[in-house]
């Protein structure tokens, strides 16, 4: 069949890294005004997608496979520096997780989802997908209790 008449399929708003294909998380202007430099901010249009696979160069992409590489970000963040911190908005990190473990009860992950509830969480501004930290804590948590060991920033995602 002639390709002129076959329909191309309509876009339902995802897209995949073009050097990795993960599927990329959409993000707005304002999580990339707050995570590039000024220079990167211009190679990518208004609608943008973060590839959260942690080995991938890419931090964010466009549908013209347009990529601005992590080294490009006005600073690390996670999961592609293993040593930035999980929550951008108050700093918690994988040795927050790793002491909740330990301990053997959630203490410090408590407290944070009450401050990611608050008006104080800027989530959509400060993370670099744009969302909120808590399911990426909770499987990192849940991950550790049940392996009951430690964690090892080598086995992120």
């Amino acid at each position: 069949m002639n390709k002129a008449f076959v329909r191309e399929p309509d876009f339902d708003g995802r897209a995949y890294c073009p050097r990795c294909g993960s599927l990329g998380t959409a993000v707005t202007s304002v999580t990339l005004e707050q995570h590039l430099k000024e220079s990167a901010r211009q190679q990518l249009g208004e609608t943008a997608w973060f590839c959260g696979f942690a080995s991938c160069e890419v931090a964010y992409f466009d549908l013209y496979e347009r990529c601005v590489t992590t080294g490009k970000l006005r600073a690390p963040v996670y999961p592609k520096a293993s040593d930035a911190p999980i929550c951008a908005c108050f700093g918690f990190t994988t040795d927050d997780i790793e002491a909740d473990v330990a301990e053997g009860t959630p203490t410090r992950i408590r407290d944070l989802l009450k401050k990611s509830e608050s008006p104080e969480a800027r989530c959509q501004t400060l993370a670099a997908d744009g969302h909120c930290c808590m399911r990426e804590v909770q499987r990192l948590y849940m991950r550790l209790r049940q392996g009951n060991r430690t964690f090892r920033t080598s086995e992120l995602p």
